[in-house]
């Protein structure tokens, strides 16, 4: 069977204080899906058109899309980064209502998760993420993705938490019992980073080198984009 090109995707993992210890956003994947059914995943999922169209009410941090496109396996170029960071956003609110937001003009005429930003007059907040890694699905999978995960705290977070069509159960989880779940091999590492530099979001700076992290002939290899 030939090779699976990995399609482009986006990933948001969010990270709340709470009185004990943080906490992360979790969602399980309905077990009549076609792709990891019944884990725990966090919000994510392809880059669409209305992506690249969508405003925002803050852009990312200059320095950040300068590393991703300087660094070719993180981004492409400036339009495509920015894309897959509203991308993030935007399946965040279709899976779990939740809007990482502002005020703002999203704009009209946009499909998904956009509607519901542009009927509240919010934006997406996109100076708050920070690149946390990717993720490449192995080469034997039927179904493949190339995954970037970004970081933001939920302080911008707007809307009400429920579950939906894609994830049945979206809950927040302390960041120390999310192994106990179950999880993708690429959403545990990068929950264990998320552990070593302290869960908080702004601690992923833009010149520390990120990972790349996948399977080879069935054997985890981690690969670290240079800063």
């Amino acid at each position: 069977m030939p090779e699976v090109t990995p399609r482009d995707a986006a990933t948001l993992i969010l990270v709340r204080n709470a009185p004990r210890q943080p906490e992360v956003l979790l969602g399980r994947r309905q077990t009549s899906a076609r792709f990891m059914p019944g884990f725990y995943v966090f919000p994510g999922g392809g880059i669409e058109q209305d992506d690249y169209r969508a405003g925002s009410a803050s852009e990312l941090a200059p320095e950040l899309v300068e590393r991703a496109v300087r660094v070719p396996e993180i981004g492409v170029d400036r339009d495509y980064f920015r894309a897959m960071a509203c991308a993030a956003v935007r399946e965040t609110v279709e899976e779990t209502g939740l809007m990482l937001s502002a005020p703002g003009a999203v704009g009209g005429g946009l499909e998904g998760g956009w509607t519901t930003m542009h009927a509240a007059g919010l934006a997406p907040a996109l100076e708050p993420l920070r690149y946390v890694g990717r993720a490449v699905t192995p080469a034997d999978s039927p179904i493949r993705f190339h995954a970037r995960f970004f970081a933001a705290s939920a302080d911008a977070l707007q809307g009400d938490l429920q579950p939906t069509a894609e994830l049945d159960d979206v809950l927040w989880v302390p960041l120390s019992a999310t192994l106990d779940l179950a999880l993708a091999s690429p959403t545990r590492f990068m929950l264990k980073l998320m552990m070593e530099r302290g869960s908080d979001p702004t601690r992923f700076e833009h010149r520390h080198p990120t990972p790349l992290f996948t399977k080879i002939d069935g054997r985890r290899q981690v690969i670290w984009d240079p800063a």
